[in-house]
């Protein structure tokens, strides 16, 4: 995706595997990569990262938060709140902050940084990192459109966004976009072993399995109809298709899916909670 807009000045705090592909996909969206920094306290990250995309690097947050138009928070929520206490005093006052840390609520962010900050919470997933991510995305009252619009940047240079009016629905964001393509993973693991249980060489049955996955993911890309209706499209009255989902239906499909995004969203608040 083209990006038709100067680039702007970004910190990432943080430079795992997300900041990795959002940094990938600002790159690809020919974002400066001189306007570009990544805070990490790794110094093989720090170069890594340098080499592979040419942006700046830097082991001190402070250092470099202090003149950036948004910062990206890209840790685990368990240490943001020693970040949010680092970085409080070196950002500058027209610095958006963005959090990717599941649970950590605009509140929590807004007490370490002001009401008057703005702030967006978001939640991308891993498929980030080959440009096909989903995101959802909040806003607190003090982010203007040009706020909202930088948000929107940094994030659909990696893939599809959706803007949400309700904070409380994130944790179920999270849930389903976030975690959900380890759902996918797991169902395509499962279907490779059930194919090798009942004959199937397993390489032969992890490759059918994992083309499918990607098959079906194309799918649901590229048509009109939604999931529901290729499912039926695909399955003949009385054939072996048939035979598979009323077994899956049988053996509460639906109640389990229910039941681990419920479990999901679950942890999200209590991660939220501190």
């Amino acid at each position: 995706m083209a990006n038709s807009s100067p680039s702007f000045t970004i910190s990432f705090i943080g430079g795992g595997n997300m900041a990795r592909a959002l940094v990938g996909g600002l790159v690809a969206a020919d974002h400066a990569a001189d306007a570009i920094t990544v805070a990490d306290p790794d110094a093989d990250q720090r170069a890594a990262l340098a080499r592979d995309t040419g942006v700046r690097t830097q082991a001190d947050n402070r250092a470099a938060v202090s003149t950036q138009r948004v910062v990206v928070l890209a840790v685990k929520p368990q240490v943001m709140d020693r970040v949010l206490e680092d970085i409080a005093p070196a950002l500058g006052s027209q610095t958006v902050v963005v959090s990717i840390a599941a649970g950590v609520t605009l509140a929590r962010l807004e007490a370490a940084l002001g009401r008057d900050r703005a702030i967006v919470r978001a939640m991308p997933n891993t498929p980030a990192l080959f440009g096909a991510g989903m995101t959802g995305l909040v806003a607190n009252p003090a982010c203007s459109r040009d706020d909202r619009n930088l948000a929107e940047q940094i994030f659909s240079a990696a893939g599809d966004i959706a803007w949400l009016d309700d904070e409380a629905l994130m944790d179920v964001v999270t849930a389903v976009s976030g975690s959900g393509p380890a759902y996918f993973f797991a169902l395509t693991e499962h279907l490779a072993e059930a194919g090798t249980s009942a004959g199937l060489a397993p390489e032969l049955a992890a490759r059918l399995a994992r083309q499918t996955a990607v098959g079906a993911g194309v799918m649901l890309n590229h048509s009109d109809l939604d999931a529901g209706e290729l499912r039926r499209r695909v399955t003949s009255p009385g054939g072996t298709t048939a035979a598979a989902l009323a077994q899956l239906a049988d053996d509460g499909l639906k109640q389990l899916v229910d039941r681990a995004v419920d479990a999901g969203v679950r942890r999200g608040r209590e991660l939220g909670a501190g």
